[in-house]
């Protein structure tokens, strides 16, 4: 038995850093990987012009190619998107414009693809043949495929001119029995090479690739220390370890371990790659690692705020990466309402002139529990709890405020359990959140977003993020409240990114409004502190 390796580090490693490598460490990483005995390697994505900054491994022209120092019996491929080519047309004219010269450095192309998109993106890998390239069909996100769906296409993908048929384990969850399930069922209509990609969100990347190797695979691939998107993937340096006497070159670690060392270490420190409990339930919930990977490094998000993200997407299914799933909040509360028969309520009718105490969440807030709850007996303010924390007794909380749509999805099965009345934006919100409300204990009022922007109004308040303590600010000044009091923020480190995004916050509501912000507990903000024990 003989093994076909393939590193596609530039590749999948390119979710991390837009594809933009340096030059040396591309051709510090090309030297090394061949004199390790590595036969196929990836560059990157040959793609249309993208309108985000992409760096060259995203298009992997071959202008680029040319500039690099490429050893000459290295074969090098590039990968392409179905969706790209079926939102380009499937026509050669426009195929012809990912692959202009008939001469290049290329010597593989493999075709990413949903199974919907076969029989619509099928059809380019005659081109391609024509050209002289390897041909590979890389069938994605095959974990919950029947076995007619993988007949279906493996019958459709036989009748083409296609060297490898590769299947991917897209959300890292498959297992080895799915994995011999899958690689059985291709080869029932399948007689050619067959190659696996596999991605380590449940720690199951090696297994389920020596599980297929067992079941007759001829192509693994990997990627140097694992650097993929989301979790990653298998790595290539164990895979030359472990499988050195089925490779059809002669193995040498040291070049690829000094790669490692010299630049991939670095490399892993800075974007932090590799599995973690996120990914694993990403992978146990079939939800698609680019989500996980894009929240992870967000430091605006705590723990709760990931485990209730991830939760959400379970609900809905984020199988399909869309960055509007990440701007929930952004869409759900973006320009104005239309009339509606939904009662409006207007804050003014109970918060004028008064104080508004917001108790916020800080885990610090535990020691000044008791502290607080005489405040609140002894001052009487009207008090917020932000969603549905418990930090002091219930009995002292007038109002719960919300409007994050994670944390109302989450949540939305004890609303019924609380006395409070809610402050939400009612009208906005999905009939899967309103009928988890009793009607008669919640106060409808509107919120809007616009960035760098508070406004109030009677019936609505447009505030510059989703926060839910923007929204209570806003609540107050529309409500036309004294002052407001603020118990339980403790703040973050000032480079944090939660701390400058609140710091900021507050300023542009203190440029917006005249009514005096303070805080009663220790807090990092930039706002004025007045002693609880005074």
């Amino acid at each position: 038995m003989k093994l076909n390796l393939l590193d596609c580090t530039l590749r999948d490693g390119g979710y991390y850093n837009n594809w933009d490598f340096n030059y040396k460490l591309i051709n510090d990483y090309l030297r090394s990987v061949y004199l390790s005995g590595i036969e196929y390697v990836e560059v990157g994505f040959r793609s249309f012009e993208q309108e985000t900054y992409r760096g060259p491994c995203a298009y992997t022209k071959d202008s680029f190619l040319q500039t690099l120092k490429i050893p000459k019996k290295l074969k090098i491929g590039v990968m392409i998107n179905a969706s790209e080519i079926i939102s380009h047309s499937t026509k050669n004219l426009n195929i012809k414009k990912l692959f202009p010269n008939k001469k290049d450095r290329i010597n593989f192309v493999r075709i990413a693809c949903h199974f919907h998109e076969v029989k619509k993106v099928i059809n380019v890998s005659k081109f391609l043949k024509s050209r002289g390239y390897k041909v590979i069909f890389n069938l994605m996100q095959c974990a919950d495929k029947s076995l007619n769906e993988l007949y279906y296409v493996s019958n459709i993908i036989s009748k083409y001119p296609v060297d490898v048929l590769y299947f991917a384990d897209s959300m890292g969850s498959m297992t080895s029995e799915k994995t011999s399930f899958v690689i059985n069922s291709l080869k029932k209509n399948w007689s050619g090479e067959i190659g696996i990609h596999t991605h380590d969100n449940m720690l199951r990347a090696f297994t389920n690739t020596d599980q297929a190797i067992r079941d007759g695979v001829n192509w693994i691939d990997g990627t140097v220390s694992g650097m993929g998107r989301g979790p990653g993937n298998i790595k290539t340096e164990y895979l030359l370890i472990n499988y050195s006497q089925f490779l059809k070159k002669k193995v040498n670690l040291f070049p690829i371990l000094n790669l490692i060392k010299t630049n991939f270490k670095k490399l892993q420190e800075f974007y932090n790659w590799g599995t973690n409990p996120f990914y694993f339930l990403a992978g146990k919930n079939g939800i698609h690692p680019t989500f996980i990977q894009d929240i992870l490094k967000d430091d605006r998000y705590d723990i709760s705020d990931k485990l209730l993200f991830i939760e959400h997407l379970k609900n809905i299914g984020g199988k399909k990466f869309s960055r509007d799933l990440l701007d929930t909040d952004k869409n759900l509360y973006l320009g104005k309402l239309n009339k509606s028969n939904i009662k409006k309520w207007n804050p003014a009718s109970i918060l004028k002139n008064k104080t508004v105490l917001i108790i916020g969440n800080s885990p610090q807030i535990s020691e000044y529990t008791s502290a607080i709850e005489d405040f609140i007996r002894k001052n009487k303010p009207i008090v917020f709890g932000l969603n549905i924390q418990k930090s002091i007794n219930e009995k002292l909380i007038n109002y719960r405020v919300a409007c994050n749509l994670f944390r109302l999805l989450t949540d939305k099965k004890k609303y019924k359990k609380f006395k409070n009345k809610f402050i939400i934006p009612f009208e906005r919100q999905n009939n899967e959140i309103k009928k988890y409300f009793n009607k008669k204990k919640v106060l409808n009022f509107d919120l809007q977003i616009i960035s760098n922007k508070f406004n109030f109004k009677s019936d609505k308040v447009i505030i510059p993020n989703s926060l839910v303590v923007s929204y209570a600010l806003g609540i107050a000044a529309s409500g036309k409240s004294k002052n407001i009091i603020l118990a339980g923020f403790q703040g973050y480190n000032s480079e944090d990114p939660r701390q400058i995004q609140m710091d900021n916050t507050f300023n542009l509501f203190k440029s917006n409004s005249k009514i005096l912000i303070s805080s009663i507990t220790p807090t990092k903000y930039k706002i004025k502190i007045d002693s609880l024990y005074v």
